[in-house]
């Protein structure tokens, strides 16, 4: 192999492990435009957009298994979108720029390792985004400790008013 074809996949390679989730593309008939739009609206989301080979592709994917998964996608033109951040968010980007531009597909798309067809990353989509679930998390941790703080404090007040009307009473 070839010195240039050897960076190239070392640099797949290095994506591929970078990566949280992964979608494969057919990019055929896109403007350089459209391209540069793509990849802007990819990166402002956390992601990256790269036209590969498919040869090359296939030798950066490590996990045969997976490989032999999206042997069936890696057919003509080939671009990849790779998610580093917030998997959900890139497949929505990817998503929503192919239901604006029609020659952009998808082909396939790898989340945290499992392979997954173009209906099943539309159901993905669809999930909250990692920022979203961790306030819902944190709001329901939240409300229990307030509940009972709540709580404490009515005890503490009612013991207050015992005291105060105990004290006024020795008074008189």
């Amino acid at each position: 192999m070839k010195e240039k074809k050897k960076k190239t996949v070392e640099e797949l390679t290095d994506r591929l492990s970078k990566a949280k989730s992964f979608i494969l593309t057919d990019f055929q008939g896109l403007t350089v435009a459209e391209i540069s739009e793509l990849r802007q609206a990819i990166k402002d989301s956390g992601g990256e957009y790269k036209v590969c080979k498919n040869t090359l592709f296939k030798i950066a994917v490590s996990d045969v298994s997976l490989r032999e998964q999206l042997e069936s996608s890696l057919k003509g033109c080939t671009g990849v979108v790779f998610g580093y951040d917030d998997p959900v968010v890139v497949v929505k980007k990817a998503l929503d720029f192919s239901e604006k531009n029609e020659k952009f597909k998808i082909k396939q798309g790898v989340v945290e390792g499992k392979v997954y067809s173009l209906a099943e990353l539309k159901e993905i989509s669809k999930l909250p985004s990692k920022n979203v679930l961790l306030g819902m998390l944190v709001g329901g941790m939240s409300s229990p400790l307030q509940k009972m703080a709540y709580a404490m404090q009515g005890v503490t007040l009612k013991l207050l008013y015992a005291l105060e009307a105990l004290k006024n009473k020795k008074t008189q």
